[in-house]
């Protein structure tokens, strides 16, 4: 099955985040922080933990640190609450966003979120305005040459519910939320190893935003992403020169 480019997203994302490595930590600990407070400090037995450590190593926050506000948010020592939030808005050309917000003062955090939609072509809608628009679920990405034969071969074999083959090459493999782990940790024992892997938002149906519309509406994503209470933002919009 062929889809949308992600490569060029994945690459702008990753390119602006070596920038900002406080940016990436601060968003590591206030995950660890909310999944270890609603399901428990043992990884084990808590999927979402597992997977905010994970992200933890990838960035590199010390094991000190990661060890220290799990036993926070577990009651162990004296730590901050963190509210989840979701907003949803529109971007350029009406495509829809998601933006993912942990926070400890949500007048704070709607007044930045709705200023930056404001401000830079969009607007705020309501909640379930656009999140009928994507699927949670889970992606796992691998970079262009990658053995498209061996990836479905394993990834269906572990239980993925797709594998897309990408306008640039990239392939894409969608799993269910729960399946997540077993597929990604299938793939990695195969040898194969992904250049992103995440439990996301996936737009069921991009729409085509180009040329000066394209930049517009990267730079109120990025925007959005620099928000200091954001932790993710998710959108339907495939972008072209």
């Amino acid at each position: 099955m062929a889809g949308h480019s992600k490569w060029a997203n994945i690459q702008h994302r990753k390119g602006r985040q070596d920038e900002k490595r406080g940016k990436l930590w601060t968003r590591a600990i206030r995950e660890i922080t909310v999944a270890a407070r609603a399901g428990g400090g043992d990884l084990s037995a808590n999927p979402r933990l597992r997977l905010a450590v994970e992200k933890a190593k990838a960035v590199n926050l010390p094991i000190d640190t990661v060890k220290r506000n799990i036993d926070k948010a577990t009651g162990n020592l004296e730590g901050v609450n963190y509210e989840e939030i979701r907003y949803e808005g529109y971007g350029i050309g009406g495509a829809a966003i998601i933006v993912d917000t942990m926070t400890d003062n949500r007048v704070r955090t709607v007044a930045e979120v709705r200023h930056a939609f404001s401000k830079h072509g969009g607007n705020m809608g309501t909640e379930g305005s656009v999140a009928f628009q994507f699927k949670h679920c889970g992606q796992i990405i691998f970079a262009p040459g990658t053995d498209e034969d061996k990836v479905m071969e394993v990834a269906l074999e572990a239980g993925a519910e797709d594998v897309v083959t990408d306008d640039d090459g990239a392939i894409e493999v969608i799993t269910a939320v729960g399946g997540f782990e077993a597929v990604k940790n299938a793939l990695e024992a195969a040898g194969l190893a992904p250049d992103a892997a995440e439990v996301t938002m996936r737009a069921e149906n991009p729409i085509e935003v180009a040329g000066e519309d394209a930049a517009k509406m990267q730079k109120l994503l990025d925007v959005l992403e620099d928000l200091d209470d954001v932790q993710a933002v998710y959108h339907n919009a495939s972008l072209t020169e």
